[in-house]
C-alpha cells in the first residue's frame, strides 16, 4: 500500500518541477469520430442498430430487439479526445498521483478490481467503482442517484477529498499554467481563455460518452444471427428473463440496466457501518438500502460486486438473490425492498447458465486507445497504483 508520505512527495515533486510543463510533449487532437460514430456538420453521433427498433415496452421479460434510450452525443472529435487526454492524466488530481483511470481501468470494465477504490489518501473510499461502458445512455449516476448529469459526475470524484482530493482552483491553476492543454482547449473551445470548470467537465462527458459497447455476441444474437450464442448460453438466456428468476426486470437489454433505484438488501461487508444509499439522495425513507440498478455490460470484468463488493465472483452474487427475500437485511434494519426482489430458488445449475450467459455481454470492440502520455508529461496510468492495490 502506497504511504500518505510517498503520495504527497510525488505531487510536490510534480508541481515543483519545471520539466513538468516545459519539457510536455506537442499533442494533436483527432479529427475523426470514434468508431460507432458518424460525423456529421462537425459533430460524432451514434450509430446502432439499436436504433432501428422502436419496442421500448419489452426490455424487461419478453423480446430482444428493443430500442435505445437517448444517448449523449454530438461532440467534436477534439471534444472527445481532449476528454481522453483529461481522463488519463494525474494532473486532475490534487497531487499528481491519481487520475480518472486509476479507478476506472481500462482493462477491468472501467472500473478497478477494488472492493472498494482508494482515494489519493491510501484509504478506501465508501464505495466500489462502477463501470463506465455505455454510461452516456444514463440519467442517474453514482451508486446513489445523486448526479443527473456526466457534467455534475465529473465534479464528485474530482473535489472529493477522499478520492481525487482537487479544488476548482488548483484543477484551473494547474490547466492554465499548462502550455500544451491551453493551446488543446483553445482549438477546442474556439480560442476562449481562460480554461473554465464547465470546459473540464463538458471534455470528461464527451470521452465517457463515447465508451460504447454494444456489439457483443449476445447483440449478434438478438439482431438475429442465432448461432452467436451456444445451447447452454441460451439456457442462460431464459433463466435469466424468465417470470421465475426476473432478472431483466431490472437488468433490462439493451443496457442491461433500467437505469433506476432498487432496495434489494445487499449486505455490506463485516465491519462497514448501514449504507443508505438512495435515501440520502432523494430523503425518502422507502429508499434507504437503494441503490442505481448496474450495468451487466462486461459484468465478467468488474469483481467483486455490489455497491460495496460484497460479493467476489458471480455465482455468490445471483445465489444471493435465490436464497430468499429480505434474507439478509440486518435486524435493526426496515426496508422497503425492491417488489420483484423474491425467492426464486435456482439450482446451481440454473445459476451457471446465467453466468454463461453473462459472458455472452463481453465487448470491448471499441476501446479507446489509451494514450503513452499527456499534457502534463505525468504517466497517464499509475502502473504503481495498480500493483500495490492488488
Amino acid at each position: 500500500m502506497r504511504t500518505l508520505f510517498v503520495v504527497l512527495m510525488f505531487g510536490l515533486l510534480w508541481q515543483l518541477s519545471p520539466g513538468a510543463k516545459a519539457n510536455a510533449p506537442l499533442f494533436e487532437l483527432k479529427s475523426q469520430c470514434p468508431p460507432s460514430f458518424s460525423f456529421k456538420q462537425g459533430r460524432c453521433f451514434l450509430v446502432s442498430q439499436y436504433q432501428f427498433y422502436d419496442s421500448t415496452q419489452n426490455r424487461g421479460v419478453g423480446g430482444t430487439q428493443t430500442s435505445l434510450p437517448q444517448v449523449r452525443d454530438g461532440f467534436s472529435p477534439q471534444q472527445i479526445d481532449l476528454g481522453r487526454f483529461l481522463f488519463f492524466d494525474p494532473a486532475l488530481s490534487k497531487d499528481g498521483s491519481l487520475s480518472c483511470a486509476s479507478c476506472h481501468q481500462p482493462d477491468k470494465g472501467f472500473s478497478d478490481d477494488l472492493d472498494r477504490s482508494v482515494g489519493i489518501t491510501g484509504e478506501k473510499v465508501g464505495r466500489s467503482s462502477p463501470s463506465l461502458w455505455n454510461v452516456g445512455f444514463l440519467k442517474k449516476l453514482f451508486w446513489d442517484a445523486r448526479a443527473t448529469t456526466l457534467e455534475a459526475q465529473a465534479e464528485g470524484p474530482l473535489f472529493d477529498p477522499k478520492e481525487m482530493g482537487n479544488s476548482k482552483e488548483q484543477l484551473l491553476d494547474t490547466l492554465n499554467g499548462n502550455d500544451e492543454y491551453v493551446r488543446l482547449f483553445q482549438q477546442v473551445y474556439d480560442s476562449q481563455l481562460p480554461i473554465t470548470l464547465e470546459q473540464v467537465t463538458k471534455a470528461l462527458t464527451a470521452f465517457q460518452a463515447s465508451l460504447i459497447s454494444l456489439n457483443s455476441r449476445y447483440d449478434q444474437y438478438a439482431h438475429g444471427y442465432h448461432e452467436a450464442l451456444s445451447e447452454q448460453e441460451i439456457a442462460g438466456l431464459n433463466v435469466f428473463r424468465s417470470f421465475v428468476a426476473r432478472c431483466s426486470e431490472c437488468h433490462q437489454p439493451p443496457l442491461f440496466t433500467n437505469d433506476q433505484i432498487a432496495v434489494i438488501g445487499t449486505p455490506e461487508p463485516e465491519g462497514m457501518p448501514f449504507d443508505v444509499g438512495a435515501q440520502k439522495t432523494f430523503d425518502e425513507f422507502k429508499l434507504r438500502g437503494g441503490f442505481k440498478v448496474p450495468t451487466l455490460r462486461n459484468i465478467t470484468k468488474t469483481a467483486p460486486y455490489m455497491h460495496s463488493g460484497k460479493f467476489e465472483n458471480l455465482f455468490d452474487s445471483i445465489e444471493f438473490y435465490t436464497k430468499g427475500r429480505g434474507h439478509a437485511v440486518p435486524k435493526d434494519q426496515t426496508l422497503y425492498l425492491h417488489w420483484h426482489i423474491w425467492e426464486p430458488d435456482l439450482s446451481d445449475a440454473e445459476i451457471e447458465s446465467i453466468i454463461d450467459f453473462l459472458g455472452a455481454l463481453n465487448d470491448e470492440s471499441l476501446m479507446p486507445t489509451i494514450p503513452t502520455s499527456v499534457p502534463s508529461g505525468l504517466p497517464p496510468i499509475d502502473e504503481t497504483y495498480q500493483q500495490t492495490q492488488q
